[in-house]
């Protein structure tokens, strides 16, 4: 077993413990697939991605990293909710998406994984940015501008994704 599906299924173990305790989670389901769901954090995404330019045109755009991370991050909702899964925890979502892929569920590039992962010595990753800004500006045009790009691209091969 992979670390990563050790981890799936210490998500999947979270959740059905605290339902049990407190009749609520912060872990991960196992659910009847939902589209419906899917579509919603699809729209989620592509208004969490309008809010990036809003922000950074109103004079806000150190608010349009946390936007892009959960224009991406809504992106990864939907496709579980399309496989069938409830996540309320960042660390779960990616472990389910990475064990989608590892067990060829899923085909998405590792770049849009990437960038929801804290990577030791880098500052590339969306969650990176958005945890470490104490900035009131973007720090660079082509850092906004290739987290705008990639947060299209992975709206798009989400909605390829979910309505397959």
């Amino acid at each position: 077993m992979s670390q990563v599906s050790d981890k799936l299924k210490w998500c999947l173990n979270k959740a059905t413990k605290e339902l049990i305790e407190t009749g609520r989670h912060r872990g991960l389901l196992r659910k009847e697939p939902n589209l419906k769901l899917a579509e919603k954090h699809l729209v989620k995404a592509e208004h969490n991605l309008d809010a990036a330019f809003y922000f950074a045109e109103g004079g806000y755009s150190d608010w349009s990293a946390s936007a892009f991370f959960y224009s991406l991050y809504h992106c990864f909702l939907a496709i579980l909710a399309q496989h069938g899964y409830e996540s309320r925890n960042q660390e779960c979502t990616l472990a389910a998406i990475e064990t989608l892929k590892e067990e060829r569920k899923l085909e998405i590039n590792q770049e849009y994984i990437n960038l929801l992962k804290t990577i030791k010595n880098t500052d590339e990753s969306a969650i990176q940015l958005r945890e470490d800004g104490v900035e009131l500006e973007f720090r660079r045009k082509e850092e906004f501008n290739r987290l705008a790009q990639v947060c299209k691209e992975l709206i798009e091969v989400t909605k390829e994704i979910i309505h397959k």
